[in-house]
């Protein structure tokens, strides 16, 4: 658990790889092949936990059967003697659950680490199916991630080829790479990865593009 605190200030620029492991959201079905779950009770929540708590939490909510969900990517840490790949949280401080919220919120909330389920207005907010299920693609790609802090600005895309097909974002420019950038809402941080240009076309006026960088 206090693994990462032994990888502190490294002296190269960390890579960002999507994990090795069996992403725990692996199962997800795109929502347009499982309407009828989608139309159940049982929705995806973002909570908040303690600094350094997200893997044993996860377990912990796993333990207790509760559908639970921890992106991870892998970094490579150099040293001034050494290389070593660790797995880190895509998202630090969050987990995401899948759960009766009438039913199961309060055993969420009893799990060691966890602080607080994400709300907006005081309200607890599912996330979409779609986000979720756009997450465990990403992760599952060949794609180079990296994570985003700021709202992207940049032309909306649809993904037209690829791994990510179907998928829509906002395109930007990082150096001489394009990146794909998509937005979760829910915790106000973004996911980017880096795409052939030819693989996208851009969002047709007509379509409802207020939703494109939130997917």
């Amino acid at each position: 658990m206090n693994q990462s605190s032994n990888i502190q200030n490294p002296t190269s620029k960390i890579q960002h790889r999507p994990s090795s492991i069996q992403h725990p959201t692996s199962n997800i079905q795109h929502p347009k092949s499982n309407i009828q779950e989608s139309l159940g009770f049982r929705n995806w929540f973002a909570i908040y936990v303690k600094s350094r708590h997200e893997k044993c939490v996860h377990v912990e909510l796993q333990q207790k059967g509760i559908e639970s969900s921890l992106p991870l990517m892998t970094v490579t840490r150099q040293w001034s003697d050494r290389r070593k790949k660790v797995e880190v949280p895509l998202f630090r401080g969050y987990v995401f659950v899948r759960i009766d919220i009438s039913k199961e919120k309060f055993d969420v909330l009893q799990t060691d680490g966890v602080v607080k389920f994400v709300t907006f207005n005081n309200v607890t907010v599912p996330i979409p199916e779609d986000q979720m299920y756009w997450l465990q693609q990403m992760i599952a790609s060949d794609l180079l991630l990296s994570q985003e802090q700021d709202f992207p600005v940049g032309t909306e895309v649809d993904v037209m080829f690829g791994p990510l097909k179907g998928l829509k974002g906002r395109v930007k420019q990082k150096n001489s790479e394009s990146r794909l950038v998509v937005w979760f809402d829910a915790i106000m941080q973004g996911v980017s990865v880096e795409i052939d240009p030819t693989w996208l076309t851009p969002v047709r006026l007509q379509k409802n593009v207020g939703a494109i960088a939130h997917v």
